[in-house]
């Protein structure tokens, strides 16, 4: 795929009218190729089509062309899932909260820093954006939460915290 953004990039580059005409003779080939797709989807079950969606190659093509049955927020969220075995074998973890509008809000915890700091936490941030957007191009933004504190407070007695034990009491 990226070689055929690469070859695209040229010819959009490209002075003159040849390139334009290459330009857009893609563009009504796209345009070809999403029809036919839309018809393939049109006489399939779901349990094809779910099959698809589970192909890289042709769950992007669907993406492409507006065709994918599931929404943003689904696919969202299996990009974060598929992310989760790496961040976690790296002590960091990712999970999606929700999609508000076109923007994806994913929880982030990154080894060591809690709610994110320093390289590791931009790294797992951009790893995160990278996936969401790629299977989900109609959201417009990833934004991390805050992680919330959930830890109970700890039980500290009182004689722990002097320099000398507490007396026994009933005696000074």
């Amino acid at each position: 795929m990226s070689r055929i953004d690469e070859l695209l990039e040229q010819v959009q580059t490209a002075p003159g009218p040849t390139a334009r005409a290459a330009v857009d003779a893609v563009r009504a080939l796209t345009e070809v190729y999403g029809e036919a797709l839309a018809r393939c989807l049109d006489r399939v079950d779901g349990t094809v089509t779910g099959r698809l969606v589970e192909d890289d190659l042709l769950d992007h093509l669907l993406v492409l062309h507006d065709l994918h049955p599931e929404p943003p927020a689904r696919r969202a969220a299996r990009a974060v899932e598929r992310l989760r075995p790496a961040l976690r074998e790296r002590g960091g973890d990712a999970e999606l909260t929700g999609v508000e509008g076109r923007v994806a809000r994913v929880r982030l915890r990154t080894p060591g820093c809690g709610s994110g700091c320093g390289s590791a936490s931009t790294g797992i941030e951009e790893a995160v954006r990278e996936a969401v957007l790629a299977v989900a191009p109609e959201l417009t933004a990833v934004e991390p939460v805050p992680e919330t504190a959930s830890r109970e407070a700890a039980f500290v007695p009182l004689d722990a915290l002097s320099r000398r034990p507490a007396p026994p009491l009933g005696r000074p």
